[in-house]
């Protein structure tokens, strides 16, 4: 059986990253000489860190969480949740996994696979309950788990070390796409930064949107430099455009 791009049916594959957010105003660590919010990721987002000063990463996220509030979807969001519903529209198939953690893809009316948590949600560590919550927001105060009483539930996240979330349909989708679009990512957080060569091995059509270009980039790729809410809405019109739409 042929993996040629050519012989498939369309299916469009979507990998974001901070680079997305940041045009929304939402701060990468990597935008700081290392430090995120003046923090440094292993202080903040390792489960050691979390064990160690679980008062600091609190702080920390309950800080992020709130900040959700201060945001908005930017074009490239809506860019995205638009070529979405074309898509599907005219028959093709459409996955969006994001690297990120806040719900700016959502709320532009996309249906993300959300690879790294989301800062939405908080978990439990002794039971797993995941509990939706923005209103317990303040930096002093834990929440415990509704289910069996745990004194504290956790961020859930996907912290440094940790295994991301919905591997198995993420790799289903890489197996079938035709098209690749990786924007606003690094190109350095694996296993994501793996994600652009496995499309690529399996003949599909690969497209990278970035500020700067990234360090898993190819010279088979198509590379759109630029900010994400300027680049993107032009992108995806000229995806939809290629595929007759």
């Amino acid at each position: 059986m042929t993996t040629s791009a050519e012989q498939r049916a369309v299916h469009l594959l979507v990998l974001t990253g901070a680079g997305i957010s940041a045009d929304s105003g939402v701060r990468t660590f990597r935008d700081h000489g290392g430090l995120w919010e003046g923090q440094r990721p292993e202080d903040v987002a390792t489960p050691q860190a979390w064990r160690r000063d679980r008062r600091l990463v609190w702080r920390f996220y309950q800080q992020r969480r709130a900040q959700l509030g201060e945001v908005s979807p930017n074009p490239a969001h809506a860019a995205l949740a638009d070529l979405e519903r074309q898509a599907k529209l005219a028959g093709g198939a459409f996955t969006l996994v994001t690297q990120n953690v806040d719900d700016l893809h959502e709320r532009a009316g996309s249906q993300p696979i959300h690879m790294h948590g989301e800062l939405a949600w908080l978990r439990c560590e002794r039971c797993e309950r995941r509990v939706r919550d923005l209103e317990h927001l303040s930096p002093d105060e834990f929440v415990p788990c509704p289910a069996c009483g745990h004194d504290a539930l956790r961020p859930d996240i996907v912290w440094f070390g940790e295994m991301p979330y919905h591997m198995d349909a993420i790799e289903l989708a890489l197996a079938s796409c035709t098209h690749f679009v990786a924007i606003g990512t690094s190109g350095q957080v694996w296993p994501a930064a793996g994600f652009l060569a496995a499309a690529r091995d399996l003949g599909a059509r690969t497209f990278v949107q970035s500020l700067d270009a990234p360090e898993n980039l190819d010279p088979r790729d198509e590379f759109v430099p630029g900010r994400a809410a300027q680049a993107v809405p032009k992108l995806s019109k000229s995806l939809l455009a290629g595929f007759g739409l």
